[in-house]
């Protein structure tokens, strides 16, 4: 049997690490899968990883203090300052040595990486014959130091799947004369629902991490509008950040704190139920590079929303067929098209049943045959 190795620099919350554990859970289904964490966050981790699936963390008490750091700069404690300037410069130092090391021992067949420096890191120490991959979670948004630093890390890597089809077409132009062959995957649905929503409840969803980039702030300004002719529909937000107070605030000045649900993180099986639950799903990110959540929503049978500044969105909803692209970030025009929603039950299900046709390029088993093609094909 292979054996396969993720690299991760953590399990917690977030798209990411959501990704890294669908994917080690279906790669188990035919090989031995290690995950290798830098860090240890919580006792259990956010997303159900399958019991053969190993997990092995480098560092179980020492993680990043970035807040704490943070904190002592602003309420200018010297001692604290020094204190958590030291722990930063130790968990930078540790990140590293303790992976190289991990790397160096490895005598696996394949490993997958999921960080620019675990790209770097793996690519300069992992044993020869070692197939390397290495997967891009994030978009550049045309940063030329962000787009060389990628390039550069995975100059010794094997093959680079970034997120999305668009990502994989930019970075194969500029991979044009390397030993790096670009390809894609798509991230894939770990459950596909055999039952959509009805799309009769006045519930309307977005789910994603509670930070600045995700537009969340954004989105109480367009229900705001979308609840003047609708004060009936309730909004529904899945996910914790820390956004949550600001967003808390701006939701009691609008006083919307009966219409806006604020559910924190939920486990796959409480997820499926708010979507099962839902009509229509929202996304206001300014950013994102490929949103599976939006995947997640349309298997549902849910007509899906996205401000076209979130790149990864523009692969997933085909306007006016599952759903909408909303240019400029218009928040009216989002509130309307909602609005539109609401307001004709039948357009809803036209939406929503293309999204859940469409949708099935990402179940699972359609997805797996690709990873195991590759990996049965170079190892």
């Amino acid at each position: 049997m292979k054996k396969v190795t993720i690299l991760a620099l953590h399990l917690g919350v977030g798209g990411t690490e959501n990704a890294i554990i669908s994917l080690s859970n279906m790669l188990s289904e035919r090989y031995e899968v290690e995950i290798i964490c830098n860090y240890k966050l919580q006792e259990n981790t956010a997303f159900k990883v399958n019991p053969k699936v190993k997990v092995t963390y480098l560092m179980t008490t020492l993680k990043p203090n970035r807040e704490e750091l943070k904190r002592a700069i602003h309420e200018f404690n010297i001692f604290q300052i020094i204190k958590q300037c030291f722990i930063s410069l130790k968990v930078l130092y540790l990140r590293k040595k303790l992976m190289v090391q991990a790397i160096k021992k490895l005598d696996s067949d394949v490993i997958i990486t999921t960080r620019y420096f675990h790209n770097a890191w793996s690519g300069k120490y992992a044993k020869p014959g070692t197939l390397k991959i290495a997967q891009e979670h994030n978009h550049h948004n045309n940063n030329k130091r962000y787009i060389n630093k990628t390039l550069r890390c995975i100059k010794n890597i094997d093959y680079f799947l970034p997120v999305s089809q668009e990502l994989t077409d930019f970075y194969s132009e500029k991979l044009q004369n390397s030993k790096t062959k670009c390809l894609y995957i798509p991230h894939s649905i770990d459950n596909f629902p055999e039952e959509v929503s009805n799309l009769n409840e006045k519930n309307i969803i977005s789910v994603g991490r509670l930070s600045k980039e995700k537009g969340y702030l954004d989105l109480i300004d367009v229900f705001k509008i979308v609840h003047q002719n609708n004060p009936d529909w309730v909004l529904n937000i899945v996910g914790d950040g820390i956004e949550k107070d600001a967003l808390i605030d701006k939701i009691v000045q609008n006083g919307l704190e009966k219409n806006v649900v604020l559910h924190g993180f939920k486990d796959k099986e409480e997820l499926n139920k708010l979507y099962q639950n839902a009509s229509i799903y929202v996304m206001t990110s300014y950013t994102e590079s490929f949103g599976i959540a939006l995947v997640e929503a349309e298997s549902f049978g849910l007509p899906i929303l996205a401000f076209d500044s979130a790149q990864g969105a523009k692969e997933i909803i085909k306007d006016k067929e599952n759903g909408y692209l909303v240019q400029h970030r218009d928040i009216t025009e989002m509130a309307n098209k909602i609005d539109n929603l609401i307001n004709n039950e039948e357009l809803r299900h036209k939406l929503g049943a293309k999204g859940r046709e469409l949708s099935h390029n990402y179940k699972k088993e359609n997805v797996a045959s690709k990873w195991f093609d590759l990996i049965e094909n170079n190892s």
